[in-house]
């Protein structure tokens, strides 16, 4: 994987000291817990998206999931029906549209390019259930969905009667961009549904991840969570919430950030030492990955370049698999497209690791 995180990054510590209070103050009942989450999580989880997103929203509207991939699988088991057509993004996220198609929906894959989502594209798409976005650190790509691109893709939904997916996977790692507003805070019809994850900042084995619903619909995702699995594991909840309590989760973020920015650095660093005139980098302002445009490859070597490289010993991941098959119509014209994650490695490794794949690119060519 392109986002695992380093084990030594993990504020063990910290989660054990929690962790041990929350089973010294085990209740004496042992019971099946609110499928909307941990009511302290909630309130801890309300203040902090508060003060790190601008997010103002009441208690009811939090749901605690088991990540970000729950929180996707609800909203197509709520929202999508057979033959309902889903915008995504193009290229976008593969899992999500894994989820989309196995409750029968159809994609409309729209364009991506500096400025996210190509909003000028969707004038054409009057009849969509949905969109999924990833506005503040594009999958794959890395861009920043635009204010003017944001209004627009809200007027669309407000026009259309959408609901938008704001997909805020990794905000917490911004490096060379300033704090930006969500969609959800923009939004005055109540058509954005926001999904959070703690994957990133603290460890996908947790599955711990929320959502923001409009009020209109809590009810109705709360009922399919309760359907889906009751509630998530309650000792992970009320750990977490310990952590935001207390404000070790906030001192954790500021430190792994800025760990995140040492090895993104050093990267960016490598590259331009070892492989400035054979890549375009794109996507390094925020987010745990990069992506790296191979200007002497072209994109129908991708999958060869991926494969030398991994004999080189450097995983590194295509962005081909990424598009829809059916839209790719780049792909005769643009070059290979390699994904780069650093989240796991340090300084030296990453050096190294651009070094060969440096070897892998001269190699082919």
């Amino acid at each position: 994987m392109y986002g695992p995180l380093a084990g030594a990054d993990f504020p063990t510590l910290a989660w054990m000291r929690a962790s041990r209070k929350v089973e010294r103050e085990r209740p004496p009942r042992l019971e099946y817990a609110d499928p909307r989450g941990d009511l302290a999580l909630r309130r801890a989880l309300q203040s902090y998206l508060a003060r790190a997103r601008g997010i103002s929203c009441d208690l009811d509207q939090l749901l605690i999931v088991s990540g970000s991939q729950q929180a996707l699988d609800l909203c197509a088991r709520v929202l999508v029906d057979p033959g309902d057509r889903v915008v995504v993004e193009d290229p976008g996220y593969r899992m999500a549209h894994h989820v989309f198609r196995a409750y029968g929906a159809r994609l409309h894959g729209i364009a991506v390019d500096s400025q996210g989502l190509r909003t000028d594209d969707l004038a054409r798409v009057r009849t969509a259930v949905m969109a999924c976005v990833t506005p503040t650190h594009q999958f794959p790509l890395g861009a920043f969905l635009s204010m003017p691109r944001r209004r627009s893709l809200l007027q669309w939904a407000a026009q259309t009667g959408a609901w938008i997916l704001e997909d805020d996977y990794d905000s917490e790692y911004r490096y060379a961009v300033q704090p930006e507003a969500t969609l959800q805070s923009m939004d005055e019809t109540g058509c954005v549904i926001y999904i959070g994850t703690f994957s990133k900042t603290l460890s996908p084995e947790l599955r711990l991840g929320y959502m923001v619903i409009p009020s209109p619909a809590i009810e109705l995702f709360t009922a399919t969570k309760r359907l889906t699995d009751r509630h998530s594991s309650t000792h992970a909840q009320r750990t977490l919430a310990l952590l935001l309590h207390e404000g070790t989760y906030d001192w954790h973020v500021r430190r792994i950030r800025r760990l995140q920015d040492a090895r993104r650095t050093a990267l960016l660093r490598a590259l331009h030492l070892h492989l400035s005139d054979q890549v375009t980098v794109v996507g390094a302002s925020s987010g745990l990955h990069l992506v790296a445009w191979a200007k002497t490859v072209p994109a129908s070597r991708e999958e060869e370049l991926v494969a030398a490289a991994w004999r080189e010993g450097v995983h590194v991941y295509p962005v081909s698999p990424l598009y829809l098959p059916q839209r790719d119509g780049t792909a005769a014209s643009r070059p290979a497209g390699l994904i780069l994650g650093y989240a796991l490695l340090s300084p030296e490794q990453i050096d190294r690791g651009v070094k060969r794949l440096a070897a892998a690119i001269l190699g082919l060519r």
